[in-house]
């Protein structure tokens, strides 16, 4: 079933105003669930031959959800408490904590019908771990033998020193597992990126209540990130982690969240909203304005020094460009100095994670240029970060690399009279 797409003359996904509804319905397809499961389950099988893997064996909860569709909770990501196992020539197995979890994968999960067994804990269990570790390699083992893949390269995400002993006690060839996971996620199916267009939506009309009805003199940094907190559940979003407000003082040095502090009229506002949204895809922008204020020169200054940088990054954001490329239109900050990512004049590929994929820094992005190509999603973000500023500016925007250049999703304005 293919969609004509004649009219609009190129992928419905890449038109950031062309957003589904968060329902289904009889007379169009939306988000096709079971297209999203098979496509990226099909980028990991792709990237495992790649990178001659006989297994992928995962723990992050994301990578998880990614192999096998399953999602209990954000607490439960990265714990590891439940795993995943994906054997070449085979379909993933689920390892689901026993219990009512279990019984709810099985319920929840008729795709991975008799592939649910239950994961075996070691972590927190005292002097028991080596024995409990020791099962939960057996079980792996036990997938990786029905599949004859035992003696191959064994690609993990993520272990603990107890579990990585007992892989190797066990004569399991253990790799990193994760360059090839990375490599699949950075480059989003269609449904992924109808999901990301419509978690940026949604935080498009959260920046706008904030900026024209909640920012107002007299309310708390926390009150404000409460509020739209509130705002994003109520629109469909699955997990809100703390969207960071900073205010007046608060902006420099750049206070990464929310206190106590009263905004008061005049303060540079800066907004960081990194929210979870529908089925797990991430929005991660801000927006900064002035509270009830005309804007001076001096601020002005330093909105259109990040604007202008920020731009000029993005500009380099298409396929056939590197990050280095991208990393070049960054000013010279912190990450030049100590040779290591600041996450202010940076940008990285989000999706089921905030931080997933590529970064790109000056830190080494310069030496170490990645490719850019179709499909990937990043956010972008400068500052306006110096030494004995009452005040100052940071900005950010997601956006969609398509087969020729970008595509903003975060639509929310910047500010014009600060720009002038």
């Amino acid at each position: 079933m293919v969609k004509d797409l004649s009219f609009i003359g190129r992928p419905h996904e890449y038109d950031a105003r062309r957003v589904y509804s968060l329902t289904g319905a009889d007379w169009q397809e939306r988000v096709n669930f079971d297209r999203l499961r098979k496509d990226r389950l099909a980028r990991a099988k792709e990237q495992m031959e790649i990178h001659d893997l006989g297994a992928l064996v995962v723990f992050d909860g994301a990578n998880v959800r990614y192999l096998t569709g399953s999602f209990q909770g954000n607490w439960k990501y990265n714990i590891f408490i439940r795993y995943a196992v994906l054997p070449r020539g085979g379909e993933p197995i689920l390892f689901e904590t026993a219990g009512s979890d279990l019984q709810c994968a099985k319920i929840d999960l008729p795709w991975m019908e008799g592939r649910i067994r239950p994961a075996i804990t070691w972590r927190w269990s005292e002097g028991a771990v080596e024995y409990m570790v020791d099962r939960m390699v057996d079980s792996v083992i036990e997938v990786l033998r029905e599949h004859k893949v035992e003696k191959e390269r064994i690609g993990i995400d993520s272990l603990d020193m107890a579990s990585l002993a007992a892989f190797q006690k066990k004569k399991i060839n253990v790799v990193n597992g994760m360059p090839a996971m990375s490599a699949a996620r950075v480059v989003k199916t269609p449904d992924e990126i109808e999901l990301l267009k419509q978690s940026a939506a949604i935080a498009d009309a959260c920046m706008y209540k904030a900026r024209y009805e909640w920012a107002k003199p007299g309310i708390t940094e926390r009150e404000l990130s409460g509020k739209m907190i509130e705002y994003m559940y109520s629109k469909g979003c699955e997990i809100v982690y703390e969207i960071i407000v900073a205010s007046g003082g608060n902006t420099s040095p750049y206070r990464r969240w929310p206190t106590d502090k009263i905004i008061r009229q005049g303060d540079l506002i800066i907004i960081d909203n990194n929210t979870v949204g529908p089925s797990g895809y991430f929005v991660d922008y801000v927006r900064c304005w002035k509270v009830e204020g005309k804007p001076t020169p001096k601020e002005k200054d330093l909105y259109k020094e990040c604007y202008d940088s920020l731009m000029a990054a993005i500009e380099m954001m298409k396929p056939g460009n590197t990050s280095k490329d991208v990393a070049e239109k960054f000013p010279v900050y912190d990450d030049d100095k100590y040779g290591t990512v600041t996450l202010q004049q940076f940008a990285h590929s989000i999706g089921l994670t905030l931080y997933e994929g590529m970064w790109i820094s000056r830190a080494y992005s310069l030496k170490y240029p990645a490719e850019i190509k179709p499909n990937m999603y990043f956010a972008v973000e400068t500052f306006a970060g110096h030494p004995l500023l009452e005040q100052t500016v940071r900005l950010e925007s997601d956006l969609l690399i398509t087969d020729k250049g970008h595509e903003f999703f975060t639509l929310f304005p910047f500010e014009e009279e600060m720009l002038k």
